[in-house]
């Protein structure tokens, strides 16, 4: 296994999917390591809600991918979420939780539930976000999209 700062690598990919926002939603969420003989290993994870938004998806989508790790790991996480990636990279989700989940503009931050399962998640493992452009031929990307619309169409 490929190791980065003493840590196993792992790379992980997410994505969302709803249709309505609210309706119903599905995320699907890729994970890759590489094994100390150099072959590459897989795990497609995937499900979803009957009456949900996209953002909650795509949250979903990464806290699954972490949550299936068992150990710390490096993790390079690449979604094209800019709402996942900006709140963390930017540091708005750690702003809203000192404020009492409070926005900027004193409105309630979104998706507190989520974002409490996230965090820890964020300390356990060592992740750096990538963010892509949807649906413009990340081959991780389109398949992670195809398990979401696939678990969105099944939870209509």
């Amino acid at each position: 296994m490929i190791l980065e700062n003493g840590l196993p690598q792992v790379l992980i990919f997410s994505d969302g999917a709803c249709s309505g926002n609210p309706g119903p939603g599905g995320w699907g969420t890729i994970l890759q390591f590489t094994d100390a003989q150099g072959r590459l290993h897989e795990k497609e994870l995937s499900g979803g809600e009957h009456q949900t938004t996209n953002n909650r998806m795509e949250l979903t989508a990464v806290i699954m991918g972490l949550t299936a790790l068992r150990s710390p790991c490096a993790v390079t996480l690449t979604t094209d979420s800019r709402y996942v990636v900006d709140s963390v990279t930017k540091g708005w989700v750690y702003a809203w939780q000192k404020k009492g989940w409070v926005k900027a503009d004193k409105k309630p931050a979104l998706n507190v539930d989520l974002w409490e399962q996230l965090l820890p998640l964020l300390k356990k493992h060592s992740v750096t976000f990538c963010w892509v452009k949807g649906h413009a031929g990340h081959p991780e990307n389109e398949r992670c999209d195809r398990l979401a619309v696939a678990q969105r169409d099944a939870h209509a």
